[in-house]
């Protein structure tokens, strides 16, 4: 269909939505501030910063006195001048453990919290530099110290095991064996394309027909940020794409997914809480150590491509990363293996065994 949307403009067009939703529970001032970083975030971050705003602001009104009669649309912009950084020290406590709107209690660790106290400073940086207000408190208040996960991937012998068991099912429980035949030549083709690109599950799901290039080995994506890219793909990639493809000719898909690459057995495109549900259902087979995601496949490629050509920037470029320190910190375990290798590499004086033989 000619008029059909592209799976990134879908997802804008929804957050679009939900934000307007999400800024009925804000006070009205709100509105100039998402207005205002339009241009330089995603949609998906600014629905990020609204779900953070709301929960800030029905901490004000739950435990300061200042806040317990004030509906929260009707709050001002000048109460932002009148907190203090202590105010946000216990904002940031609060958030460690709270309850949602549906009683479920919340908990956030270190990295949670840290992205309160990111999406605070931003929102009150936009008003200060508009001159509303005098005061910034949020910037005077520390970023928590953020204690580095290990890099979970998946060694060369699981990559294959898992490739395996997409193709044989023998892993699987009798009910999910039931579908696997309908499933394993599109589910070895997504998940053949994860790990061969390094391509983000969003980028992936959001695949249209005409964006896979079999004569040029290469998929056309949508980064984060809307930035587009071509992202090339090797000769089993093309393969497992190719018969997927075969299969995908003969579909008809429901209305709204007749664009795109992947559908699920409903004939609608898929999710990514769908292909989450598909790694896990595999690689859960593989390794019961790893808790494997989409995301973890993608860090496994990164790791391979780092491995054999040792060159930080091509990983960056190719994974879409805008900052090579980002990059850089997720390999550092693989830059630190070529290091010891280097250690090794030179010799000073020949060994006492050296010299004998000669």
């Amino acid at each position: 269909m000619k008029n059909e949307k592209s799976y990134s403009e879908q997802v804008n067009i929804e957050n679009q939505k939900k934000l307007r939703e999400l800024l009925q529970e804000l006070p009205k001032f709100c509105g100039d501030f998402f207005r205002g970083i339009t241009s330089t975030t995603s949609s998906r971050t600014r629905i990020a910063y609204a779900y953070d705003l709301r929960i800030f602001f029905r901490f004000l009104q739950e435990t300061n006195p200042l806040f317990h009669d004030r509906e929260i649309r009707s709050i001002p912009v000048s109460v932002l001048d009148e907190l203090t950084p202590l105010d946000i020290e216990e904002y940031l406590d609060y958030v460690r453990l709270y309850s949602s709107d549906d009683r479920q209690t919340v908990t956030n660790q270190e990295r949670g919290i840290a992205r309160k106290l990111a999406s605070l400073r931003t929102f009150y940086k936009y008003y200060y530099k508009k001159q509303l207000i005098e005061n910034n408190p949020p910037a005077l208040v520390d970023i928590p110290k953020i204690h580095e996960k290990e890099i979970i991937r998946l060694d060369v012998d699981e990559i294959a095991k898992l490739l395996d068991e997409v193709e044989s099912g023998d892993g699987l429980t009798k009910n999910q064996q039931r579908f696997h035949n309908k499933t394993k030549t599109r589910d070895l083709a997504l998940l053949t394309l994860l790990l061969g690109t390094g391509i983000r599950v969003s980028e992936c799901v959001g695949l249209d027909i005409h964006d896979v290039d079999f004569k040029n080995f290469g998929v056309h994506i949508t980064r984060k940020g809307g930035k587009e890219a071509v992202v090339y793909f090797g000769d089993e990639v093309a393969d497992a794409l190719w018969d997927y493809k075969q299969e995908r000719d003969h579909m008809i898909p429901k209305d709204g997914s007749e664009n795109a690459f992947f559908l699920s057995l409903q004939r609608s495109r898929m999710s990514v809480r769908s292909v989450e549900k598909l790694v896990k259902k595999y690689s859960s087979i593989v390794t019961t150590l790893k808790k494997i995601t989409p995301h973890k496949l993608r860090s496994t490629y990164g790791t391979a491509l780092y491995r054999e050509t040792g060159d930080i920037y091509l990983v960056a470029d190719v994974l879409g990363h805008t900052d090579v320190n980002t990059t850089r910190k997720h390999y550092a375990a693989m830059a630190d293996t070529r290091r010891r290798q280097a250690a090794k590499a030179v010799t000073l004086r020949e060994s006492t065994e050296k010299k004998e033989k000669k």
